[in-house]
């Protein structure tokens, strides 16, 4: 039994050291999927205007002012995630802006195209929960400023 929980604690420690890199690896997969996203929408300004007067059926914000938030957060929101600072913010943004996405395609809910959306929405959404509620790891730019300075940053 001795043997079991001493190869127990080394898996755990290996494991362990993988906790900063998986925390980046999902915090640069998440954030280009968004970034990409919102990098397409400024630079299609005019197409993304008409698509939130037509196609993105917003509940609360006119569509105008709505592809002005969206754009912004999905292009603000990444870039803390991928340098770490305030992560977690960031983190809980841009699952803001995911349920957003996913509450203004109402309109097609249980068509194929909505359930197939929906899967990669859900996956996006447990992957930023987990930075909000876990951190963002050891590799982040808050860590190392804080060791700069001596402090343990309370937003990771």
């Amino acid at each position: 039994m001795v043997a079991i929980s001493r190869q127990v604690a080394a898996l755990s420690q290996a494991l362990n050291w993988l906790q900063a890199p998986f925390a980046l690896a999902t915090r640069l997969y998440v954030s280009q999927v968004f970034l990409a996203s919102g990098w397409l929408k400024l630079t299609n300004w005019s197409q993304t205007v008409g698509l939130f007067e037509t196609e993105y059926h917003t509940p609360v914000l006119p569509p105008t002012l709505a592809a002005v938030a969206g754009t912004f957060g999905e292009l603000f929101f990444p870039i803390l995630l991928i340098l770490g600072i305030g992560g977690r913010i960031g983190a809980l943004g841009l699952f803001a802006v995911n349920l957003m996405a996913v509450i203004s395609y109402w309109h097609v809910l249980g068509t194929d195209e909505f359930i197939g959306g929906l899967r990669q929405h859900e996956l996006w959404g447990f992957m930023l929960a987990m930075l909000a509620v876990y951190g963002s790891g050891a590799l982040t730019l808050d860590r190392l400023l804080s060791r700069r300075a001596h402090l343990q940053p309370a937003w990771e």
